[in-house]
């Protein structure tokens, strides 16, 4: 094992099965030291955590629970493609929340991923990060959350 394997036990994280695309697309793509990871729902064992919205009906906790579990599916995705210790920095998260057009604690949601992320990755978690609300999702998810990461030599 070695480091972010070892980091990832050492935490106690068991990451899942890669997520079943639900349309026409793959979970994860490498282009050269790069891997794009599609938009991650918040899948435990093929059934989503939550339905509804972020502030009506799924707590903002609930939301940030729902973040996370996207990160470790995204994780899961990049697994894979390539090796997870070949991971050089996250560069990049996007999340998407459902939730009503005065929903303004979108940071506070995707927190969830973030610290999941600087968690395991430590300096090499640290990120972009653009957190997008919106109406709905698919499936009727909370929370939709992709990944971009760059790969060491």
């Amino acid at each position: 094992m070695t480091k972010w394997s070892k980091r990832i036990a050492e935490l106690g994280i068991e990451l899942p099965e890669v997520a079943k695309p639900i349309a026409a697309y793959v979970p994860a793509v490498k282009a050269g030291r790069v891997v794009y990871t599609s938009g991650q729902l918040p899948m435990v064992n093929g059934e989503l955590m939550f339905v509804g919205q972020v502030g009506v009906g799924v707590s903002l906790e609930d939301g940030a629970g729902c973040a996370r579990q996207c990160a470790l599916n995204a994780l899961a995705a990049i697994g894979s493609v390539v090796d997870l210790n070949k991971i050089d920095q996250i560069v990049k998260v996007t999340g998407f929340i459902s939730s009503r057009h005065d929903f303004t604690t979108h940071s506070a949601v995707m927190n969830g991923a973030s610290d999941l992320l600087l968690e395991i990755f430590g300096d090499a978690g640290k990120h972009a990060r653009t957190s997008i609300g919106v109406s709905s999702l698919p499936l009727g998810a909370p929370v939709e959350v992709e990944l971009l990461v760059r790969l060491a030599d």
